[in-house]
Parts: C-alpha cells; structure tokens; sequence
C-alpha cells in the first residue's frame, strides 16, 4: 500500500508543502498558552489553579515536544535554518530535547515500523495489559517517579522510554538548561518567579503522563502490530477540544496519517486524515481510526470496565 494508491501526485505535492508562515502560528500558539496559563495563577492562585496549569503545562509541555518532533523531520517551517533555530530554542530545548538527536532516532522508527526492530517497540509491545498494571504506570507518572527518572537518565545521556528514546539523553542538555534559565529569568522579571516551579512540577507528573498516553493511544494494541501496512501497525484517534488541548496538542492524534506520509506538515493532517476518509482508505480496518481517547483505552485496557470494552 503506498499514499500514491489513493492520492494523485499534485495532492501529494499540496500535502507536503511547508509553510514559514503556518510553522511561525505553531511556535506562537504554543507559547501564547503557556504565558495564558501562567497569567491564569498568577492572577487567581489558589490550590484549584495551580492543580489545573500543572496538568495543562504538562499537555503545551507534550505540544513543544511535538513542535521538535516536526523540526526533526525538518517539516516546521519551510526554511531549514529556522527548523534547525526556532524549532530547537522554542520546541526542544524548553523540554530538555534536541530536534537532531530525536530526528535521527525517530527515523529508525518510521523506517522500521511494523517489524520486531522497531526501536519504539518496548513502548507499546506488551499491550494489551491489565488495568492494575496501567493504574500502576499512571500513578508512577503523576506521582512524579516516571519524571524523576527521565531527569535522571538526561544527566547520564541514558535516555528514558516515555519521554524519549535511549540515547537521547543529554545530546542538548547545556542548552536545554539555557533555555530553562531564560524561562525562569522572563517569569522573575515578570515579578512572578514561583511559577517556574509549576512548569518542573508539570514535567515532573503531567508531561510523563500524557506522553505515555500519547505513546499507548499511537501503537498500542493495533489491529496489526507486525505489519508494514500503517493502517495495521499504528491508530489515528479522533479527538474532541479537551482532548486535543491536553493529550493530542499540534495534530498528533493523526498518527496513521503521518506514517503514511512524513514529509506532511502536521498542520495538514486533518485536512489528509478526511480525503482518505472520503475514499475509503479506512475500510478494511475499521479499528485502525479510534473515536477518542477512552475509547483507546478501552482497547489496551480491556478490564478497565469491561462492559464498555466489550461494546467498542
């Protein structure tokens, strides 16, 4: 199966087309919710606030992380030294990640997707598991011991599977903390240098958390793991606002989509995502697209309740 079954070569070429422009909104969107956030506790802090910016830092956290993801296949912006500038200061470095170490990585999977050599494997290979095991996975994330680790494995540069692939780790970190410190210099400036300590918080619990679900919800329990096809290998979920606001920001919920054809900026995905729908390209898997993410786990987590697991 190949994107050329189902797509003519001037819509290919449409699909793939960069955007200075589009990759520009991105960066800023993200970071305009950042500053709404932080102006959020600062103006109303009390325990329900600061509860609520951890948990929506730990989503814009996964959107930054997304932003280096896109810079990593060099498909952010369309002028390269702005994937290799803005998408490092602004996407991976803010996040402790670097947009070369995680691209070259990242394209191992893509090219090995579907095989028993996938490097993502150990993230989504035993799936599906049993509810007290998931329960155990979450409460390690919120509780921040997922994050702690990652904080750990980034100074010895050993990586850590929910946040990033081994040998990620530390590539970047001298700018990584640059970036932090410039963080927390514009929040001290802003006479409000406390908040600070609700983005460590935030990567600390919610960012692990929502990544490990991005993970599960991408490759987790698939119609088809060791198939090549993407339809059997990987799931689209279709999102509603919230969730697209904490679990899939910046279009990461097409993920089908985006192993078809990589070089599709992710501003174009669901625009992709509803062509192929129109012309059948979901037909003989029908389980490959999800409607939302309880309904994902509900598939790899199949006695989370069982009677809902048994009707999806």
């Amino acid at each position: 199966m190949k994107a050329a079954d189902y797509l003519s070569r001037e819509e290919i070429q449409a699909y793939t087309r960069r955007s200075d422009l589009m990759g520009t909104w991105l960066i800023l969107k993200s970071w305009l919710s950042i500053v709404a956030i932080f102006a959020m506790v600062a103006f109303w802090t009390n325990p329900l606030t600061v509860v609520l910016a951890i948990l929506l830092l730990g989503g814009r956290q996964l959107g930054l992380s997304i932003l280096m993801h896109e810079a990593g296949h060099k498909t952010l912006f369309k002028t390269q030294r702005l994937n290799e500038t803005l998408g490092q200061w602004l996407g991976a470095y803010p996040v402790l990640g670097d947009c070369d170490a995680y691209g070259a990585s990242h394209r191992e999977h893509h090219r090995l997707a579907g095989t028993d050599q996938d490097p993502d494997l150990p993230n989504y290979r035993k799936y599906p598991i049993a509810a007290q095991s998931f329960r155990r996975k979450l409460l390690r994330d919120i509780s921040g011991q997922t994050g702690v680790k990652q904080v750990t494995s980034l100074l010895s540069g050993a990586g850590n599977r929910i946040m990033m692939r081994s040998g990620e780790g530390g590539s970047a970190l001298r700018q990584g903390l640059i970036a932090n410190a410039a963080l927390l210099s514009i929040l001290w400036l802003s006479g409000a240098a406390w908040l600070y300590l609700l983005w460590v918080a935030a990567y600390l619990t919610s960012y692990p958390l929502v990544a490990r679900i991005r993970q599960v919800a991408e490759h987790g329990n698939v119609p088809a793991l060791y198939e090549l096809d993407p339809r059997g290998n990987t799931r689209t979920t279709r999102a509603n606002w919230l969730e697209r606001l904490i679990l899939c920001p910046n279009k990461v919920n097409f993920h089908i989509e985006h192993h078809l054809l990589p070089s599709v900026p992710l501003w174009q995905l669901n625009a992709l995502h509803n062509t192929l729908s129109a012309r059948g390209f979901y037909a003989e898997y029908p389980h490959a697209v999800a409607d939302g993410y309880w309904n994902v786990i509900k598939r790899v987590v199949p006695d989370i309740h069982p009677s809902a697991a048994a009707a999806a």
